[in-house]
């Protein structure tokens, strides 16, 4: 079976794409937090903070936002393996990352259209796996259904947490946020990993049989 004509074959920007999200994500609000006057307490404060208006060196986590969402969009376009509903909630989170950079939060900290585009982006990112999965032999791992949906719940637990910590005010907003935003980033990275494993090891039992 030639590279072209296996579905589930993964081009190298999609790699890329997958492996790059959470390097800039992660990557940016460590180096933005690091940018910040004083102790900025990253267990307690949000993601978006570091991109308000008024924050230090601000430019570095909204590149970061926007960049890990137009990461998410190409990863959606190339993971042929994944099922068109599961891509295109991919995309809808990424579309939702991006628009988290676009409409940073203000001096007063309140923000209709960013609290909208942060809710896209964070249930999109959570859900995609549950409508992403496919049960068809040879699939990959983490493409199989009963994975993929076990994924997706795992998620939006995370979100669940998050959301709970908004809600309360608790003091672990900011890690709460991290944990969620961290493992949505990754996951891509984790099922597009397999699927080229799975797409290598069917390349390679094609040509021992021919």
């Amino acid at each position: 079976m030639s590279r072209a004509a296996d579905p589930g074959a993964i081009r190298v920007w999609t790699r890329v794409s997958s492996a790059a999200a959470p390097v800039l994500l992660v990557g940016g609000w460590t180096l933005a937090a690091a940018r910040q006057p004083g102790d900025f307490d990253a267990v307690r404060l949000t993601i978006s903070a570091l991109a308000a208006d008024g924050a230090a060196d601000r430019w570095v986590m909204t590149v970061g936002l926007a960049g890990t969402g137009l990461c998410h969009l190409a990863t959606a376009a190339g993971l042929r393996a994944a099922a068109p509903a599961g891509r295109a909630v991919l995309a809808v989170g990424g579309a939702g990352t991006v628009g988290v950079a676009a409409f940073p939060l203000p001096a007063d900290g309140a923000s209709v259209p960013h609290t909208v585009a942060a809710a896209v982006a964070f249930t999109a990112m959570a859900a995609w796996p549950l409508v992403a999965g496919r049960d068809r032999p040879g699939e990959a791992p983490l493409l199989r259904r009963g994975r993929s949906v076990a994924a997706g719940c795992g998620l939006l637990a995370l979100v669940a947490w998050f959301g709970a910590e908004l809600v309360t005010g608790g003091d672990r907003l900011g890690l709460a946020e991290r944990v969620a935003a961290a493992a949505q980033a990754g996951w891509p990275l984790l099922v597009v990993a397999t699927a080229v494993t799975t797409t290598r090891l069917r390349s390679a039992s094609s040509s021992t049989v021919t």
